[in-house]
């Protein structure tokens, strides 16, 4: 009879990825997660085999909380261009200050050189994108990959924020996405 688990995968995940933000990718190994959740090294190697398969277990859980918090935040959104910035402002809240978005991108790196971590994050663009666009689809004149574009620059306000990290980046996210709908509305304009 095999042994019952005294701790879920899914909470040894939750560990392994607190140390990949903490500490990088790079610091993901066997016995650092051992030291981080309690459990020994052998038991690890166990259920996950090797590195690369718990890293990226790991991300495809974390691919899964943004999935579900995305999907939880877009039941609670007005189908408005105002609603579509609160969403992206409370994705933002998760970056924190400027050290916890600079080892996010380090995770980001892990997701781009992984075929199947990528592929998580192509689905999550175009579920994103198509809620971005429904809360547009009233507004008329609207480009018809509106959602794209918003996402795009809500991406790209994100990096420029990080440059010069004055302002907490939700306030700052919350600001160039206001005059990213405002422009989108006057260009727009027959």
């Amino acid at each position: 009879m095999p042994r019952q688990k005294t701790q879920s995968d899914e909470h040894v995940l939750e560990a392994a990825h607190r140390l990949i933000h903490r500490h990088g990718p790079e610091a993901l190994t066997f016995e650092r997660l051992s030291k981080t959740c309690g459990l020994s090294g052998s038991t690890l190697v166990q259920r996950f085999k090797n590195k690369a398969t718990l890293r990226q277990r790991t991300l495809l859980q974390a691919w899964d909380r943004l999935d579900e918090k995305t999907a939880k935040l877009a039941e609670a959104t007005p189908r408005t261009p105002a609603g579509a910035i609160e969403l992206l402002v409370a994705l933002s809240r998760d970056y924190g200050g400027i050290e916890s978005y600079a080892e996010g991108l380090l995770v980001l790196r892990e997701d781009l050189r992984d075929p199947v971590l990528r592929a998580r994050g192509a689905s999550w663009k175009a579920s994103l994108c198509s809620i971005l666009d429904s809360c547009f689809a009233s507004v008329v004149n609207t480009p018809s990959d509106v959602g794209l574009l918003m996402a795009s620059h809500w991406q790209g306000s994100l990096l420029w924020w990080s440059f010069d990290p004055k302002v907490e980046v939700a306030s700052y996210v919350e600001d160039s996405l206001g005059r990213f709908v405002a422009a989108i509305a006057t260009a727009r304009k027959p």
